[in-house]
């Protein structure tokens, strides 16, 4: 007997491998969710938020996560230097964890979807 998992693997597997058929640049170049949390977190600068929303590009469309803090900073238009800090910034909030895999590779970046307790309006 089949588990759903496997049923909802296949799914995510066809949903991956859909072509769109269309001219629009737009639609072309996809979208990224970004969870409406991610605006509510006051101690985030907005470099931070961008910087989730580009690990969250990268982890939808490829399963995981690991672009180098270079190609992040030409990506978004800042240095390295500022990518690093809006990763600390991501870090301190227990938003991304992230695991150093030597010199000259990439970091492997771990996405959490974790909302501090805050008191709703």
């Amino acid at each position: 007997m089949a588990k759903i998992s496997d049923g909802l693997q296949h799914i995510g597997m066809q949903v991956r491998n859909i072509e769109l058929v269309t001219d629009d640049p737009v639609a072309r170049g996809g979208f990224t969710q970004v969870p409406n949390f991610l605006f509510d977190i006051k101690e985030l600068s907005f470099g931070a938020r961008i910087v989730y929303s580009k690990f969250l590009q990268y982890a939808w469309s490829n399963d995981f996560c690991f672009p180098g803090q270079e190609r992040l900073a030409e990506e978004i238009g800042c240095t390295r230097v500022r990518v690093t800090q809006f990763v600390k910034e991501l870090q301190e909030q227990g938003l991304v964890e992230v695991t150093r895999r030597g010199q000259g590779k990439t970091n492997v970046y771990r996405l959490h979807f974790r909302v501090k307790s805050q008191k709703i309006k």
